[in-house]
């Protein structure tokens, strides 16, 4: 079973950066589309970037020019470097695959990392 371990997340002031990442504990990212996934306090999951295997990425047209997803296939990490961060941006940070099918995704949640970005 693959785990994911997200981590990375803080406290930071608005305009500030964070650079997050995902472990994986198997070889998954060099066959498998990655996402990262945010959920703020009484909201639902949202997608926020993903990378194919091939490396090409989309982002949530709130979170594009300030982030960047990126990996290490070597490493089993992918990686969400957040730049001018906003306090909306605040939320817990999951990565995974995407889903294929309602609610289901193709491995358990990790923890997630913490994001707060105080104004």
């Amino acid at each position: 079973q693959v785990q994911l371990v997200e981590s990375g997340g803080g406290l930071v002031q608005t305009g500030g950066s964070l650079r997050l990442s995902c472990a994986a504990s198997g070889s998954i990212f060099s066959i498998n589309t990655m996402g990262w996934y945010r959920q703020a306090p009484g909201k639902q999951r949202e997608l926020v970037a993903r990378i194919t295997s091939g490396g090409s990425t989309v982002y949530h047209d709130s979170v594009k020019g300030r982030f960047t997803i990126s990996k290490d296939n070597a490493k089993n990490t992918v990686y969400l470097q957040m730049n001018v961060l906003k306090p909306e941006d605040t939320a817990v940070y999951y990565c995974n695959g995407l889903p294929y099918g309602p609610g289901y995704f193709p491995w358990p949640w990790g923890q997630g990392t913490q994001v707060t970005v105080s104004s």
